[in-house]
């Protein structure tokens, strides 16, 4: 049962980091794109 238990833990561990990793590309995309208006 703890095996089961911290299977799930590191697997809930590794999708959030791939979620906050994926809205850091997001807002960074956001960021040059405003960026690139500015310069025009």
């Amino acid at each position: 049962m703890k095996k089961i238990f911290a299977l799930v833990l590191c697997a809930s561990v590794l999708a959030a980091c791939n979620t906050v990793q994926g809205i850091g590309k997001d807002v960074k995309k956001a960021g040059e794109a405003v960026e690139n208006v500015g310069k025009k």
